[in-house]
C-alpha cells in the first residue's frame, strides 16, 4: 500500500495578489493533502472553496499605530495564532506555504511554535511589514523582484520570480466580444478597484486625443467609479472588470495601470509596454518600489499620481503610440523579468523544506 499523501495548508488570502500566485503554486503541488487558511468575507471565499478546505480565521491589517487599535489587532493575532495552531497538530500537517499578508503571521507563528517547515513567498519590491517581521522564523523566502533582498537580510531567500495563472503563459487572443480593429493600437486601462477614480477621471479626459489618432481604448473602470458611463465613443470599450485579462495584455500595445506585483508580474510575462501609475495610499508606498523595479529595467514608464495631469497623460501616451520601437525595447525588457517556471520552482522549493533539505533558520 502506498504512503498517504503529505498534508499542506496554504495560507493566502485578500486579494489577488495573494491568491493567484498561491493558487498556480497549489496546482503544482497536486501531490500533496492541501487545505486553505483564509480570512472571513474575502476573495477566498470565491475562489478557494471548490478546489481545496478553507479554514478561517478572523484579522484585520496592520496599519502600525499604537492604540486601542493595535491591542485589538494583537488580541487577533494571539487568537488566530492558537487557532491555527490547533488546526496544524490536528490536522497533521506536514509544511504550511503563505504569499505574506496579514493571513501569513498566525501561520508563520503557529508553524514556528510547532517546528512545521514553512515557505513565504513575497511579490512586493518592498516586502511587507509581516515578511521583514518573521521572515527570519522561515524555512526559506522566495522573492518576486531581486531588489527585496537588500530588506530581508535575516532570511534565508531566493529570487523565483512571482507564478501567474496559466491563460497567462501562452499567447492568447482577444474576446471576440471586444471588436479592436487588426493593427489599431489599443490602450489597456487597469486602474483596478481600489483608488483607481482619480487614474479612471484622467483616462476619460485624455483619451479623445488618443482617438483622434486611431487608437481604441479599453478601460477596466473597477466598481467604485460613479462616472464610469460619462464617455461614450466607438472606439472606447468600459467595464468594471474584464474576466479576460490575458488575451487583454497580450494584445495591447499600452498598458496605463497601477503597480500591484501580480498586475507587474502579468505584464512581464505578455510582454507589454506600460505606463505605471503607482497608488499612492498602498501600504508603505510599496507600489512605487514595484515600478521602480520594472523602470530601472527599461520595462515601463512611471508617473506618480500627484505629478499627472491631463496634459502630461496624453503626450506620454501619444509619443508611446507613435513611437513602435521604444514599445519594442519595453516589451523586450518586460520579457526579461519573467521567470516563467515561478510556480514550479516555488513547489519544488516547498517539497524540500518539507523534506527537511532546508535548514530551518533560527530568528535571533
Amino acid at each position: 500500500m502506498s504512503d498517504p499523501p503529505k498534508k499542506l495548508l496554504i495560507a493566502a488570502s485578500g486579494t489577488g495578489g495573494h491568491l493567484f500566485p498561491a493558487i498556480a503554486t497549489a496546482e503544482k503541488l497536486s501531490h500533496y493533502s492541501i487545505e486553505w487558511l483564509g480570512v472571513p468575507d474575502r476573495l477566498e471565499t470565491e475562489l478557494v472553496p471548490e478546489t481545496y478546505p478553507l479554514h478561517t480565521v478572523k484579522l484585520g491589517g496592520f496599519q502600525g499605530r499604537l492604540g486601542v487599535g493595535a491591542l485589538r489587532l494583537l488580541g487577533q493575532v494571539l487568537q488566530a495564532t492558537l487557532k491555527v495552531r490547533q488546526l496544524l497538530k490536528q490536522g497533521d500537517f506536514d509544511g504550511v506555504f503563505t504569499t505574506g499578508g496579514y493571513i501569513a503571521a498566525p501561520a508563520i507563528l503557529a508553524a514556528r511554535s510547532l517546528g512545521v517547515p514553512t515557505v513565504l513567498h513575497e511579490s512586493n519590491a518592498l516586502p511587507g511589514k509581516v515578511t521583514r517581521w518573521l521572515s527570519p522564523w522561515c524555512s526559506l523566502v522566495a522573492l518576486g523582484f531581486e531588489a527585496a533582498t537588500s530588506h530581508l537580510p535575516r532570511a534565508k531567500s531566493v529570487v523565483v520570480g512571482t507564478p501567474v495563472r496559466s491563460q497567462f503563459l501562452e499567447p492568447s487572443a482577444l474576446p471576440a466580444d471586444l471588436p479592436v480593429p487588426d493593427g489599431a493600437p489599443l490602450v489597456v486601462v487597469i486602474g483596478g478597484s481600489q483608488g483607481a477614480v482619480a487614474v479612471n477621471q484622467l483616462v476619460r479626459s485624455a483619451a479623445p486625443t488618443w482617438f483622434d489618432a486611431g487608437a481604441w481604448v479599453i478601460h477596466q473602470t473597477g466598481t467604485n467609479d460613479a462616472e464610469a458611463d460619462s464617455l461614450s465613443h466607438a472606439h472606447y470599450i468600459h467595464r468594471p472588470f474584464f474576466k479576460t485579462m490575458a488575451g487583454l495584455l497580450h494584445r495591447a500595445d499600452i498598458v496605463i495601470s497601477r503597480a500591484g506585483a501580480g498586475t507587474l508580474t502579468e505584464l512581464a510575462f505578455t510582454q507589454t509596454p506600460s505606463l505605471l501609475i503607482p497608488y499612492p495610499f498602498a501600504a508603505e508606498d510599496h507600489q512605487a518600489y514595484n515600478a521602480a523595479a520594472f523602470a530601472a529595467a527599461n520595462a515601463a514608464m512611471v508617473c506618480r499620481q500627484a505629478d499627472l495631469t491631463v496634459e502630461s497623460l496624453q503626450n506620454t501616451v501619444l509619443q508611446l503610440i507613435n513611437d513602435p520601437q521604444r514599445r519594442h525595447q519595453m516589451s523586450k525588457a518586460a520579457a526579461a523579468l519573467s521567470i516563467p517556471d515561478s510556480a514550479a520552482q516555488l513547489a519544488t522549493i516547498v517539497n524540500r523544506a518539507i523534506a527537511a533539505d532546508v535548514d530551518l533558520p533560527l530568528a535571533e
